[in-house]
């Protein structure tokens, strides 16, 4: 059994001084965009609403828009402190075959592990926010991660620190999306169930782990994670998700309209989660 994250919620924010910036520049941006907004209160009013609705079959919908009205840059956050990117030890982006769709298995030299978990196929449409968010990114690069089922980081945390699976790198096509396969991620003490991502330029610059263009987290609704949670597997993350809520995470507390997941299908077949990136 993998050790869970009792200590590790405090390690998210990476102190003080990493955080601040962060946050800063996060309020700024909202600030800006929502001064941009004001003459347009009255046709935006129902998007938290809409960003929470969803079914009990599992689905969902969420405010991730892409009129220019309500385009604004992706919120950046905190990588957390298991990014695998050189920025805190292990490097995974420079390894051989971390280009993938499928992010189940473990890749190279690693111990050759698969996550288990309900199925998950996560689609990010990376667009320009200059323009509106109208223009695709074309051969940008993403790069995403997220804990397994039991809350735990692969190449990170205790049992499973000689994986990498639930971590890859794609390029964005010509509607700027990157698809991945992958597993609904577990909920661990102090954190609301979330995946991370990086953009970057290009795909030399994410296999190069340079230029990193924007840092940022995915939500998931609520009701999903209720139902996901309640299979195999997944059982202390229903304690862990009864002691939170959206609203209170240390990262989407501040708001979370554009990083709540669109979340359709089911426990059987998989869950599909799209969301819009302006970078």
């Amino acid at each position: 059994m993998h050790r869970h994250h009792d200590d590790e919620e405090h390690e998210h924010d990476r102190g003080l001084s990493h955080d601040l910036p962060v946050l800063a520049r996060r309020r700024m941006i909202r600030l800006m965009a929502g001064a941009s907004l004001i003459p347009l209160a009255g046709c935006t009013g129902a998007e938290d609403d809409t960003a929470a609705a969803s079914s009990t079959s599992g689905s969902s919908s969420s405010s991730s828009g892409t009129s220019s009205a309500e385009c604004a840059t992706i919120p950046n956050e905190t990588a957390g402190p298991y990014p695998g990117d050189g920025s805190n030890g292990v490097n995974v982006l420079k390894e051989s075959g971390v280009v993938r769709s499928d992010i189940t298995k473990s890749f190279g030299d690693s111990a050759g592990g698969t996550a288990e978990g309900v199925p998950l196929t996560v689609t990010l449409t990376v667009v320009d926010a200059a323009s509106g968010c109208g223009t695709p990114k074309q051969g940008a690069a993403v790069y995403l991660w997220h804990c397994d089922r039991e809350g735990a980081y692969s190449l990170y945390s205790e049992g499973v620190t000689d994986e990498n699976y639930l971590r890859g790198v794609q390029e964005t096509d010509d509607k700027g999306q990157v698809t991945f396969s992958s597993v609904f991620p577990g909920c661990y003490a102090g954190r609301w169930p979330h995946i991370h991502f990086e953009v970057y330029g290009s795909l030399d610059d994410a296999t190069a782990a340079t230029s990193i263009t924007n840092t940022s987290q995915l939500a998931f609704p609520q009701d999903v994670c209720d139902t996901v949670y309640a299979t195999d597997g997944y059982g202390q993350s229903v304690r862990n998700l009864s002691r939170l809520s959206l609203e209170a995470d240390s990262i989407f507390s501040d708001g979370h309209d554009q990083q709540l997941a669109t979340v359709t299908g089911g426990v059987e077949k998989g869950y599909t989660a799209t969301l819009t990136v302006p970078v």
